[in-house]
């Protein structure tokens, strides 16, 4: 894998970010069924989870039963994504979709760097790895404060992520933050605490302003 042969593929490459709570599955939900509508050729994969053996690793990573350590945890995703993006994503943008992926590289580097406390630079080069470098044309955070968004999830389902401290949030809500800060070309930051309807168009412009995907505002 190579950003060269990304860069030779007909797709186009979005994420989608955000704290715990953000609504983001939803309006990623949202889109497809316009981009269906639409007829537009596109897939909706996560990350972790988009694979078989994927979702295996999602098990255990978000098992409030399960005990790791912040590297051991770090790994995980890691195998997973080069798994994820050798079976899923490459094939997919080759053949012409658009891949719309819950969750990318920026997660690892919220959650397992800056909440976690993880070397940036070890991250970085493990994404780097596991990716071929594969970066996302479009990224989208769907913000929300940690309180809000955390005040949005059903108390007795919460997983090991979702129980973390409030401070681990705030650290992963900062993180994605000082990302958007940094590359404001490929990150577009919506305000998730608006009405859903609100939140689907903003993400739809944000979609065709970038690629001219034409029908999405209609």
């Amino acid at each position: 894998m190579s950003q060269i042969m990304f860069s030779n593929t007909p797709g186009i490459f979005v994420t989608l970010e955000g704290p715990e709570g953000a609504g983001k599955t939803t309006q990623v939900k949202l889109l497809s069924r316009q981009l269906e509508a639409l007829g537009r050729k596109h897939i909706v994969t996560r990350d972790p989870g988009g694979t078989a053996f994927g979702r295996q690793i999602r098990r255990i990573l978000l098992s409030p039963e399960t005990k790791l350590c912040s590297l051991a945890e770090l790994l995980l995703y890691e195998a997973d994504r080069a798994q994820h993006i050798n079976e899923v994503i490459l094939p997919a943008l080759g053949d012409g979709y658009l891949v719309l992926c819950d969750r990318y590289i920026d997660s690892t580097i919220a959650y397992q760097g800056h909440a976690r406390g993880i070397d940036l630079q070890i991250i970085n080069e493990l994404n780097r790895i596991a990716t071929g470098g594969l970066t996302p044309q479009l990224t989208i955070l769907f913000d929300i404060a940690s309180e809000a968004g955390l005040a949005r999830l059903h108390p007795s389902g919460h997983d090991r992520l979702e129980r973390e401290e409030i401070s681990f949030h705030h650290k992963v809500r900062q993180g994605y933050l000082e990302m958007a800060a940094r590359e404001p070309e490929r990150w577009r930051i919506i305000d998730s605490t608006r009405p859903m309807s609100t939140v689907q168009e903003e993400l739809r412009r944000a979609l065709h302003d970038k690629f001219g995907i034409p029908g999405l505002l209609e």
